[in-house]
C-alpha cells in the first residue's frame, strides 16, 4: 500500500510537472540555456501592446455581425493586439500613416508594434512581391517611416524575410540590401530613439544559425537594433524558435541582443512538408505578451494578423474569415 501510494504520488508529480511545461500559452520544452551576457527583458512584464480598433479582422466583424462566425472571431482575434503592416510604397504617405498608429497606441497607453515591410524587391517572386524602387527611394521611405514614431514608443518588426530570402539576390543586391538594412537601424535609432527594432531573423527551420547571424551582422544588427524577430509568419513552435534564436544570439557573441517570437499562428506546430502557404489544421498560439518568463524573449507577438493570407486561401495579405475562423477554434 504504501509502495503503490508512493509511486501514485510520484506520478502525480510528473503529471504536474508535465502540465506546467506543455501547456498550450507556455513553451512546451526547455529549449536549452541562454546564451550568458543577455540583457534583462526589454519591456515591464505589464506593458500593453496596442490593439488597433480598425483590424481586418474587426472591420469583418462589424460588416458582418450575423455571420455565425463573427463572435469567435472578435473573441479570439479581433480583440488581441496585432502587428500594424506598413506596405506602401510611397515614401509620402508612410509618414501620416506610422504616426496615427503610433498616436493611437499613445492615446491608450500601449505600446504599437509596427513591421516596416517596403524593402526593394520584397519577397523577391513570392505572393506578397514588391517593395520600393531601389536603393535611394528605400532611404526616404524608411525616413518617413522613422519621423512618423518621433519621440514615441515602438517595437518595430524590421522588414520581414529581407534577410532570409537573400539568397534570390545577386551579390551586388544582396549588399544593397544588407546596406539598406543598415540604413534603416540607424535612422531608427537616430529619429525614433525610444523605439526598440528588431531584425528579423528568419526561422528554426531555414537557414544555419551561423548564416543568419553572418546577415544580421552585415545588415547593422549588432550596431543599431535591440534584437531579432522570428517566425514570423510562420508555425514553428515556440521551444523551437526560443532554442534558434538562442544559437543566433551565440554566434553574435557579445551583441546583447534578445528577441521577439511570432505566436500568431504557431498553436498546432508546423504543417505536414513544412507548407507555409495558409496550411489547413494550423491553429492560434501564445497570445500576445511581454510576460514571457523566459530569459532573453521579450514577447510573444501576433506580428502576422491572424486570417490575413499568405496567397493561398486568398490573395497575400487579404482577410479571409474562413481561414481566420479555422484558426481560432
Amino acid at each position: 500500500m504504501r509502495l503503490g501510494a508512493l509511486l501514485a504520488a510520484l506520478g502525480l508529480l510528473v503529471a504536474v510537472s508535465t502540465a506546467v511545461t506543455t501547456g498550450p500559452f507556455l513553451p512546451d520544452s526547455r529549449p536549452g540555456a541562454a546564451p550568458p551576457g543577455l540583457p534583462e527583458a526589454r519591456f515591464p512584464a505589464a506593458t500593453r501592446l496596442y490593439t488597433a480598433p480598425d483590424t481586418a479582422a474587426a472591420r469583418w466583424v462589424r460588416e458582418h455581425h450575423r455571420d455565425p462566425r463573427s463572435a469567435v472571431i472578435r473573441e479570439r482575434i479581433a480583440s488581441w493586439p496585432q502587428g500594424s503592416w506598413i506596405t506602401d510604397a510611397d515614401p509620402q504617405k508612410v509618414e501620416g500613416e506610422v504616426r496615427a498608429v503610433v498616436d493611437a497606441a499613445r492615446a491608450r497607453g500601449a505600446l504599437p508594434v509596427l513591421v516596416p515591410y517596403a524593402v526593394h524587391r520584397r519577397d523577391c517572386s513570392g505572393h506578397s512581391s514588391g517593395g520600393t524602387g531601389g536603393v535611394s527611394a528605400y532611404r526616404n521611405w524608411i525616413e518617413g517611416f522613422a519621423r512618423g514614431i518621433g519621440s514615441a514608443d515602438a517595437l518595430v518588426v524590421l522588414e520581414p524575410d529581407a534577410l532570409a530570402l537573400a539568397d534570390c539576390l545577386s551579390s551586388r543586391e544582396r549588399r544593397d540590401r544588407y546596406a539598406a538594412l543598415s540604413y534603416a537601424g540607424r535612422i531608427l535609432h537616430r529619429d525614433a530613439p525610444r523605439s526598440s527594432v528588431y531584425y528579423d531573423a528568419g526561422n528554426s527551420g531555414w537557414h544555419p544559425a551561423r548564416t543568419m547571424a553572418d546577415r544580421l551582422r552585415r545588415a547593422g544588427a549588432t550596431r543599431y537594433g535591440d534584437g531579432i524577430a522570428l517566425n514570423v509568419s510562420n508555425f514553428n513552435r515556440t521551444r523551437d524558435e526560443i532554442a534558434y534564436g538562442y544559437s543566433v544570439l551565440r554566434e553574435l557573441d557579445g551583441a546583447r541582443l534578445t528577441m521577439v517570437i511570432d505566436t500568431s499562428r504557431n498553436g498546432a506546430g508546423p504543417a505536414r512538408g513544412n507548407r507555409t502557404c495558409d496550411p489547413s489544421g494550423r491553429r492560434l498560439g501564445q497570445t500576445p505578451t511581454t510576460d514571457t518568463g523566459v530569459r532573453g524573449v521579450d514577447a510573444y507577438l501576433w506580428v502576422k494578423p491572424p486570417g490575413q493570407a499568405d496567397g493561398c486561401a486568398a490573395a497575400a495579405g487579404a482577410f479571409d474569415a474562413q481561414y481566420a475562423y479555422r484558426l481560432a477554434r
